[in-house]
């Protein structure tokens, strides 16, 4: 059995697209969503697959033993971990965005494996609405032939291995830093947030660079600026939905925990820390 917990934007994609491949799935929620997803099912848009509705059971805990698909939110760690460390599961993929919670995970007994996903996909009026044609789960080397890897890839996704767990989880965040901060702070799709102020994106990309390379992920700057303006210029990071919203926010597992990496490793980080800064006055204003 396999068992998705936080089946939103990301978590409900996947699990629709593992069920539909013949898994034995169950999406393990919240109460309010678990009763919605038992009446209506999970309803997926995709402009890779379609649209889809699909039928899957609900539980309001882990089952013992599974494997795990984790895609919470980093602020949604804490209120999980207690259940995932009970139900001590067979393999557990992590996808969550930053990298302080691989520090939390190492209290679930079993194979937990770090990872990240990247794909453009929302909520929208109870739909999952994804966008684009780009679905990968990276995982490290090691975990390519997991359990979970191979039924994502036969379930249609992208699985890519690349290197350790620290280089899968810095492919990520170096260019997802600038591209949640950078959207949630101008309030802007993608295009517009790195023409808004380029002294502050040029700066931005910058910083997150030297903080990716002081940590052993060497990044050049250029090329990270390059690869932000090949994205699609209309893209919204959940971010900066979430801000606009008011919270809770993915802000310090993001921005935060990069400042604080910066400090550990002696690398200035001051337009960094003012957009953070900048952020965190919006949310609690």
């Amino acid at each position: 059995m396999i068992a998705v917990v936080g089946p939103g934007a990301v978590g409900g994609l996947l699990a629709t697209l593992l069920h539909r491949a013949g898994e034995d799935v169950v999406v393990v929620a919240r109460p309010a969503s678990a009763a919605r997803i038992a009446v209506e099912g999970l309803v997926v848009r995709s402009e890779m697959f379609g649209e889809l509705t699909t039928r899957v059971a609900v539980a309001p805990a882990v089952p013992a033993g599974s494997a795990v698909v984790l895609a919470v939110k980093a602020f949604g760690l804490a209120d999980v971990l207690p259940d995932l460390v009970r139900a001590r599961p067979a393999e557990l993929l992590s996808l969550l965005n930053g990298l302080g919670h691989v520090r939390a995970l190492r209290a679930v007994p079993g194979h937990v494996i770090a990872g990240s996903v990247q794909v453009e996909s929302a909520r929208e009026d109870g739909v999952i609405v994804q966008r684009g044609a780009a679905l990968t789960v990276s995982v490290p080397d090691a975990a390519g032939k997991s359990r979970l890897a191979v039924a994502l890839r036969a379930a249609g996704v992208d699985v890519r291995t690349r290197g350790s767990e620290q280089e899968v989880l810095w492919h990520k965040l170096a260019f997802l830093a600038p591209t949640a901060l950078l959207t949630a702070w101008a309030d802007r799709p993608l295009g517009a947030a790195l023409r808004h102020d380029p002294a502050t994106t040029e700066a931005l990309v910058a910083e997150v660079a030297a903080v990716a390379t002081a940590d052993g992920r060497a990044t050049d700057p250029a090329r990270l600026a390059s690869l932000l303006h090949r994205l699609p210029e209309t893209m919204r990071s959940s971010l900066q939905h979430d801000v606009a919203a008011g919270g809770p926010t993915e802000l310090e597992a993001i921005g935060g925990e990069l400042l604080a990496l910066g400090e550990r490793l002696g690398v200035g980080t001051p337009v960094l820390a003012r957009v953070v800064s900048d952020l965190r006055a919006r949310l609690s204003g």
